[in-house]
């Protein structure tokens, strides 16, 4: 349980709070070897005349009011990420501390054009939007895990260039892939058994666009979804593209995806390295491309976080405690 917060206080008005842990071994964590990760916090947040001392049962923290407020968030998310069995190291608390010191509303910035505006809800969507939101950024990585919104970003960026007129045509694509399933026993056509598969794209096309709106667009062979499949042999012209739980792809349909990019086009790629459904020892083709192409001039590569997980809160949490037992690797 964390101290009491003093309500309605200016920023520069000095307090001093507790922070209470009630684990002594997850005290001793939380400062760190010989205390380091508290002397990086006084450090970090020097000019909010932030101390930070050890004290039985918890740690004292005194300085500005948003000093406090700052340093008390840093360490929650520190104690959270503890409990899930992740070893801290100095870039979580780094992390940690950046994404306190910035609340999401006044991120700023967004995706405008749409039925209703898209705003950043984290530092980490901030940037990411700002990749998307610049037409000169012909291909970019979108990597993360479940819930941080990269395929729902990637997607609102792409019906706002439509909207605008900026593109003729947006494409959805992702693979098929058996997470489980046997696409074989399905009934229907390869479209209908291939359907389900897109219905998160379908989704958030409705709320971004509205279903009238999507249908007539559809219609006029504006928007497209289909699987990875339909890519082969098209070239992909004026057009924003995204490839969609791209670690699902082989190494040939990667780089098969990649190469249909045409003339006044744009390419956006999501995935998540460590959901990756491909049977037997096959090479995840989203893994094999950011070796390779992460240092090549026009290639930007962003990658989002467990802290920039909008769903409920447990999603997080679920995120790190797989981590730390070693799954999803």
């Amino acid at each position: 349980m964390n101290g009491k917060r003093r309500p309605n206080l200016s920023p520069g008005v000095p307090v001093s709070r507790f922070y209470e842990v009630s684990n002594a071994e997850r005290l001793r964590d939380l400062c760190g070897p010989h205390h380091r990760y508290l002397h990086r916090l006084e450090d970090k947040l020097k000019d909010f005349g932030l101390r930070a001392e050890s004290q039985g049962g918890g740690i004292l923290l005194a300085g500005t009011a948003e000093g406090v407020s700052i340093a008390e968030a840093a360490l929650a998310e520190l104690e959270r990420r503890m409990r899930a069995g992740v070893d801290i190291t100095d870039m979580d608390l780094d992390a940690a501390i950046e994404a306190a010191s910035t609340p999401a509303q006044s991120f700023g910035g967004g995706l405008k054009g749409l039925k209703k505006p898209i705003t950043p809800q984290t530092k980490g969507q901030a940037r990411y939007i700002n990749l998307l939101g610049n037409p000169e950024n012909g291909l970019v990585f979108g990597i993360g895990p479940a819930g941080t919104g990269k395929t729902f970003l990637a997607v609102a960026a792409g019906v706002a260039e439509l909207m605008s007129g900026m593109r003729q045509r947006l494409i959805v694509t992702r693979p098929a892939v058996e997470a489980g399933e046997k696409l074989g026993f399905l009934p229907g056509t390869l479209e209908e058994k291939v359907d389900p598969y897109m219905l998160p794209i379908w989704d958030s096309l409705r709320e971004l666009m509205g279903q009238e709106q999507m249908e007539r667009r559809m219609a006029r062979g504006e928007i497209e979804v289909a699987p990875i499949a339909f890519m082969r042999g098209r070239t992909l012209k004026n057009a924003f593209v995204i490839v969609d739980e791209a670690q699902n792809t082989t190494v040939a349909q990667m780089k098969m995806v990649l190469t249909r990019l045409g003339r006044d086009s744009r390419m956006i790629v999501t995935g998540d390295p460590g959901q990756v459904d491909l049977p037997g020892i096959q090479t995840s083709g989203l893994r094999h491309a950011l070796q390779i192409l992460s240092d090549v001039e026009g290639i930007n590569v962003h990658t989002l976080t467990a802290a920039d997980v909008v769903r409920h809160g447990l999603v997080s949490r679920i995120i790190d405690a797989y981590a730390a037992a070693g799954e999803g690797n």
